[in-house]
């Protein structure tokens, strides 16, 4: 680990600003050196600390006060953010329709950047930002936490390994209801509905685990999707659901089952134990720790920005080509038919 703390900066503290700062402080106790130096709300309360309503699910986000505003600067403005040489790396936690601009313009500022998912609504301005960061010093990785959420990143190894042979089928489901703390998440012209803001996390572990499928066919709404993907040469069954139509009361919900020539790996969010192995006729519980997947994308960048490296678990690329394939399911919804993906 680095001897040096990394400078960190927030913009937003709703949710997901807090659920990062969270995941940061819990980074730089075990020694992934980090330091929230600064952080930028347009909102005077979070700017000192005092955090605001939960999301749906625990992220380790604490409702106490998050940081001390006597040791942390507070900015209402995000350029300010920027502009503050103590700011190394900046975690973007905004609402989607500002992600490009605000991640151009810290890259742009000679900062990291650990950006919220999804990184926009059209793959033509994800294009704009992947191309900005490959011609940057700073790095900018897209939070797309399941990538490292511990039983997933098992799922992944598995699954690029061949260790129980190859995928057979594989089945996601991440199921809500809508985040209800503001009415961003109803305007589908901004949040995208369920189809980009939840949902997303599932395309992009299929494309991890996969590749690009040829063809796809979904069927559902914003709300609701469930989507088949064709692998002429891989799985012959793989399908992800998503949706936040659920109604109050109702426990989040994500889940996997991966079927391998030689043993399946189920998954299932709170379940005790979350991660089973099914295999030779036995049920194995598997240990993959405590940690929850922000932790694991906040050390991994950590780590890449301490040691140098430009090797990323979720690049730029990757958010390009997830959101062509969620361009290519609302293609399928509104046609009610087989795409090309």
């Amino acid at each position: 680990m680095s001897a040096r703390k990394i400078g960190v900066g927030v913009v937003g503290l709703g949710f997901m600003g807090r659920t990062h700062l969270a995941a940061f402080a819990a980074a730089d106790s075990a020694g992934f050196r980090n330091e929230l130096v600064a952080v930028c709300d347009s909102d005077p309360a979070r700017r000192a600390g005092l955090a605001g309503s939960g999301g749906n699910l625990d992220t380790g986000a604490s409702s106490e006060r998050m940081f001390d505003p006597a040791k942390v600067a507070g900015y209402a403005e995000p350029a300010q953010l920027f502009a503050d040489p103590r700011v190394e790396l900046v975690s973007i936690c905004t609402h989607t329709t500002t992600h490009v601009d605000l991640a151009l313009a810290a890259l742009a500022a000679g900062k990291h950047v650990l950006l919220e998912k999804p990184v926009a609504l059209d793959s033509a301005s994800a294009q704009r930002l992947a191309d900005a960061a490959a011609r940057s010093k700073g790095l900018c990785m897209p939070a797309m936490c399941i990538r490292f959420w511990p039983a997933w990143a098992r799922a992944l190894a598995a699954v690029r390994s061949g260790e129980f042979g190859a995928a057979r089928s594989a089945v996601f489901r991440r199921l809500g209801n809508r985040p209800g703390w503001n009415g961003f998440y109803a305007d589908y012209e901004k949040s995208g509905g369920a189809l980009f803001d939840l949902h997303v996390h599932d395309v992009d572990f299929v494309r991890a685990c996969f590749g690009d499928p040829a063809t796809l066919v979904s069927t559902g709404s914003l709300d609701h999707v469930t989507t088949l993907f064709h692998y002429p040469t891989g799985p012959s069954h793989v399908v992800a659901e998503g949706g936040w139509d659920h109604g109050d009361g109702w426990a989040f919900r994500m889940s996997f089952t991966i079927v391998f020539e030689r043993a399946t790996l189920d998954y299932e969010f709170a379940r005790t134990p979350e991660l089973v192995l099914v295999k030779d006729g036995q049920r194995t519980a598997l240990d993959v720790g405590a940690l929850n997947g922000y932790d694991g994308e906040v050390r991994h960048l950590l780590a890449a920005i301490a040691s140098g490296s430009r090797s990323l678990g979720a690049t730029m690329g990757d958010a390009v080509a997830h959101t062509k394939l969620i361009e290519a399911e609302r293609r399928s919804l509104s046609t009610r038919s087989v795409v090309s993906a």
